[in-house]
């Protein structure tokens, strides 16, 4: 049975090599409504959505917090590999579902990237750099409302590797009851 969103969840894989060509906005537009139209608890719309270019500063020192934290030397590579384009995701404080809002919204947006033609990858490792001692920092600069918090984030670009998707076992996964 031929089905394209079927299609596209099965070829998508996480992209760690990006051209730098960023997406464009009509692009990035789809990207972004396929999060807002994403479903929430209680129809709550809890979610947040900060567009941040890849060479923006502020994301070499959340690369560098986030590495000092974890007690990592220095990579080859940033945490978001170098992508054109990030897009933060933060939910309002105190509501029991917005991580799983969060994730909701990220997967529809991944999806919308990869029936574009364009590589993402979801991205949580910053979690603790955001939460830390510098999150008024951190969300100020990245632009988080008064009252949210950072849940997930995505970074979305012209991807330049081939990652097979990931392999699963279906029987070992999967109980029937």
């Amino acid at each position: 049975m031929s089905n394209q969103v079927l299609e596209v969840i099965e070829k998508r894989s996480s992209a760690r090599a990006y051209s730098n060509v960023k997406p464009t906005s009509q692009e990035l537009d789809i990207i972004l409504k396929a999060g807002l139209q994403a479903p929430t608890g209680t129809n709550r719309k809890e979610i947040r959505f900060s567009v941040v270019g890849g060479d923006n500063p502020i994301l070499n020192e959340l690369d560098e917090e986030k590495r000092k934290l974890r007690g990592q030397e220095k990579q080859p590579h940033n945490f978001y590999y170098e992508a054109p384009v990030l897009i933060f995701l933060s939910a309002e404080d105190g509501f029991k579902w917005s991580a799983v809002d969060a994730g909701i919204a990220v997967q529809n947006m991944t999806l919308a990237a990869e029936s574009l033609g364009l590589g993402s990858l979801i991205i949580g490792c910053v979690y603790d750099a955001l939460h830390g001692e510098k999150k008024e920092y951190f969300s100020q600069a990245l632009k988080i409302p008064e009252g949210y918090s950072f849940e997930i984030a995505l970074a979305v670009g012209h991807k330049t590797d081939n990652k097979t998707p990931h392999e699963y076992d279906f029987e070992e996964q999967v109980t029937t009851i």
